[in-house]
């Protein structure tokens, strides 16, 4: 065995130990990379080299005034009008509340980017409404953790931007657009798996269908939604670079926020402030790191290694493309988000464009993938989320989650082998 398998060997097996041991992700990556380092002689240096390296991004900017801004509004009361406005619009169907919390999901998820903002803030407010309207709260639950997802397809999302850096410069405006349709898609079908539902257990329907009432919330909303128009629309656009446009968001939401909506003193803004803070540099420390290791990762030619790994099953594009879901699919339940995206990218992207696929078709497919492994364990968090909210055992959401996986994996095989679904709108509105 040559040195450098030794040396994959050593950093994959230390890091996955870890992980299966309980480690935090950022001490797997760390120690295994340190390991791994040591053992091929190279200096020390080079880890942190590599994560000032990773963290020296302009795009990269943008990540922390996303999360400000989806803070911002999370906090002041933009969370009950998009209720108020998804129940405008469909809560009247069967099983309406069950669609209004998709619909509340979707609409969030554009605000925030983040599926845990969208999971606690909507799940604490509908999951309780739905139980005490009949609903069980199993499935109140798990339509909460898995429309949740919608966030990070639906533009904007921070995520999008780490794979962009992490895949090398591919266009943020693209990927924007390109999870449009592939978060409102998932958002459908989850509606008609809600609706399907309704009908088999009698689930309620809300009131008739108002046409005032639904003009009257969406002006109630519609101000907090301008702050999606304003980054996606000046991202694609070429008005604004990414960065420019979420900094401008930030100061939007904070007027909207404090002197529009007004249901929270502006001293509050020094705990949003606080909270934001937090999230970024476990964002942060975690780019830096990975980068550390994804470098690493570069040196030892793994890429090169697993593409031939995979092309001696196949060299068939649809099989490829099903290895790589399953793949990914397996990384979601044992790694966070940032990290997976940080370390996988540059892996599975040279075989990815081997294969004739689009760097922004793979960048939703990957993401739509770890979105899936944030509500399975052992590491999905949206499900400790949804736990901790409506009181019912992991174990026991595990087991009636299992339709709601389908439907999401259903939609994941759409948007891996139907390139339109996500590469219409780039096609169309920027020539990507």
């Amino acid at each position: 065995m040559d040195q450098n398998t030794i040396a994959i060997t050593i950093l994959l097996g230390s890091f996955f130990i870890m992980i299966f041991a309980g480690s935090k992700i950022l001490f797997s990556i760390g120690i295994s990379t340190l390991i791994t380092i040591l053992y091929l002689g190279l200096p020390v240096q080079l880890i942190a080299q590599n994560m000032v390296k990773g963290v020296n991004s302009f795009s990269l900017m943008s990540v922390p005034f996303f999360i400000l801004a989806g803070e911002i509004m999370g906090s002041g009361g933009i969370t009950k009008r998009l209720i108020k406005l998804s129940d405008a619009l469909v809560g009247w169907i069967r099983g309406g509340l069950a669609m209004v919390n998709v619909a509340a999901s979707m609409f969030f998820g554009g605000i925030s980017g983040s599926p845990t903002a969208d999971c606690s803030s909507i799940g604490a407010m509908l999951i309780p409404m739905m139980v005490d309207y009949g609903y069980d709260v199993e499935f109140s639950t798990n339509i909460t953790m898995t429309s949740s997802i919608q966030s990070l397809l639906i533009p904007p999302s921070h995520n999008m931007v780490i794979y962009a850096m992490a895949a090398g410069g591919v266009s943020i405006g693209a990927l924007f657009l390109a999870g449009a349709v592939p978060g409102i898609l998932l958002g459908i079908a989850l509606m008609i798996y809600s609706y399907v539902m309704a009908i088999k257990k009698n689930y309620p329907r809300g009131d008739t269908f108002n046409f005032k009432v639904a003009l009257r919330a969406i002006g109630d909303a519609g101000l907090g939604l301008i702050t999606v128009l304003i980054v996606v629309v000046g991202v694609v656009a070429g008005i604004f670079t990414a960065t420019e446009s979420a900094a401008i968001a930030v100061v939007y939401a904070f007027i909207i926020t404090f002197f529009v909506y007004k249901e929270i003193p502006l001293k509050e803004f020094k705990n949003i402030v606080f909270r934001s803070i937090k999230t970024i540099s476990i964002v942060m420390i975690l780019v830096g790191i990975s980068s550390a290791f994804g470098w690493l990762i570069a040196y030892l030619q793994v890429p090169a290694k697993l593409g031939n790994l995979i092309f001696t099953f196949s060299k068939n594009k649809f099989v490829v493309m099903l290895l790589i879901n399953l793949f990914l699919l397996v990384v979601g339940t044992m790694m966070d988000m940032v990290s997976a995206i940080l370390i996988v990218t540059p892996v599975l992207l040279p075989i990815t464009q081997a294969i004739g696929l689009s760097s922004v078709q793979f960048g939703i497919i990957m993401i739509l993938n770890l979105g899936i492994g944030l509500i399975t364990p052992p590491v999905g968090v949206i499900i400790f989320v949804g736990s901790a909210i409506s009181g019912v055992k992991i174990e026991r959401l595990s087991k009636t989650l299992i339709p709601f996986y389908l439907v999401m994996v259903l939609v994941l095989f759409l948007v891996t082998y139907i390139p339109a679904i996500s590469l219409t709108l780039p096609k169309v509105l920027m020539g990507v």
